[in-house]
């Protein structure tokens, strides 16, 4: 049901919008296989909707998204959080704060 559940958010969230391009975080490395299991499905929905679509889309490595934020490649979750609250944001946890950062390397083109 978790995949259903997120195939459905996801059409519910762009529905009635144009989407230029869909950027994620691109796990490699994950707590247990469960996790691994559980990305990987989510993944498979995210790039199947976006190629049915036709939205170009790309992951974006977890080092490169807290070496933009940080300045290190190996920050940890309140290290992230502490960045984007000293840039002014209030995310409510690590996911947030991570999905904030990478849409601000995105707008300051530091993905190109």
């Amino acid at each position: 049901m978790r995949f259903v559940r997120f195939a459905s958010l996801l059409r519910e969230a762009v529905e009635g919008l144009t989407i230029a391009r869909v950027y994620y975080e691109e796990v490699r490395a994950h707590a247990g296989t469960d996790a691994a299991h559980i990305y990987g499905g989510l993944w498979a929905h995210l790039t199947a909707f976006c190629e049915a679509e036709s939205i170009p889309y790309a992951g974006v490595p977890v080092g490169s998204i807290k070496r933009h934020a940080t300045g290190k490649g190996n920050a940890n979750k309140e290290q992230m959080i502490a960045a984007a609250r000293d840039r002014g944001w209030d995310p409510s946890d690590d996911n947030e704060a991570d999905a904030l950062w990478i849409l601000d390397a995105v707008l300051h083109g530091a993905l190109t």
